[in-house]
């Protein structure tokens, strides 16, 4: 049996990887899709050029379909959505803002259009706007968070809305999926697991960091800004969380974390970058490739829903 995600996106399994800032690029994007999944160019707040450039780079490694996951807040929005264009991407997903704007263009070029949402008001004003799909994304995910679990949230999206649902933020093995299906979704979307791949471009300390991780070990900071964030605990945020609760003003808790991110994937620093993380980083304790990994979740969900067959399609 088919699900209406593996349909409209034209792959094998129901299983997307986050298109996360800074490591989300070609290399694990293309891993990820030749596997059977939809994998994910994070453009972030990076210039049009770099993510053409990406995504050139990862159809030199899959001739399978991919997307670009694209922060409407970027300065470079408005030419990364041109870039989809051009670029033939079949699928794009947003975050940060409404892709109203840019939503009759990709249409006439029949790109596949799938807001994350962390609300069920968010997802309607989505599917009026013209969305294919939505993702669902729960306050156990890694970085940017809302305040609904993925557990209250899917099941209310899924009733509020009549186009497929992707469930994301706390999926960290087959059971999760297993559960996501159960409560609605037609698809899981996962970030923490694919940051530890061994495709990922991700400095061996945050992936360490990961798979060392317990189950309390994230912390998100910034609820007092409006502008929570999920991360590994570390110097940064226990310094981060101290001045918040002193009162701190914005700016300068923004300074702290500027460029944080980058610190810890690029350079590999974990005490004071930013390691975001999903709160499934306890369920994360083996370093392994993306065929590997979504094998494993397909092996694992089959095993509890089976008898559903929800991944086998023709592709």
């Amino acid at each position: 049996m088919q699900t209406e995600i593996t349909r409209l996106l034209g792959i094998k399994y129901p299983i997307i990887q986050g298109g996360m800032a800074w490591v989300a690029e070609h290399h694990l994007a293309a891993a990820v899709s030749e596997a059977g999944g939809l994998g994910l160019i994070g453009a972030a707040s990076a210039p049009a050029e770099w993510v053409r450039e990406q995504i050139r780079s990862a159809r030199k490694l899959t001739d399978k379909p991919f997307g670009v996951n694209i922060m409407l807040m970027s300065p470079y929005a408005a030419d990364v959505a041109k870039v989809i264009v051009e670029e033939g991407v079949q699928v794009v997903t947003t975050g940060a803002g409404s892709p109203g704007k840019y939503m009759e263009m990709w249409k006439e070029a029949g790109v596949k259009v799938i807001p994350v949402v962390a609300s069920v008001a968010l997802a309607k004003r989505m599917e009026r706007a013209g969305a294919d799909a939505i993702v669902a994304e729960g306050c156990e995910s890694g970085g940017h968070v809302g305040e609904s679990t993925t557990m209250t949230l899917v099941p209310q999206v899924v009733d509020a809305v009549d186009i497929p649902v992707i469930a994301a933020g706390g999926i960290g093995d087959g059971r999760g999926i297993a559960a996501a299906f159960m409560l609605g979704a037609k698809a899981v979307q996962m970030g923490t697991a694919f940051v530890v791949t061994e495709e990922a471009q991700v400095h061996q300390n945050y992936k360490d960091k990961i798979l060392k991780a317990s189950d309390i070990d994230t912390r998100v900071t910034g609820r007092t800004t409006g502008h929570p964030v999920r991360a590994l605990r570390n110097e940064m945020t226990k310094k981060y969380l101290k001045m918040e609760q002193e009162g701190a003003p914005f700016e300068e808790l923004e300074l702290m974390t500027l460029g944080g991110l980058r610190k810890a994937v690029v350079d590999g620093d974990v005490k004071t970058g930013s390691v975001m993380s999903g709160q499934i980083a306890g369920l994360v304790n083996e370093q392994m490739s993306c065929q590997t990994l979504i094998q494993k979740l397909v092996r694992e969900t089959d095993a509890l829903i089976g008898t559903l067959n929800l991944y086998e399609t023709e592709v």
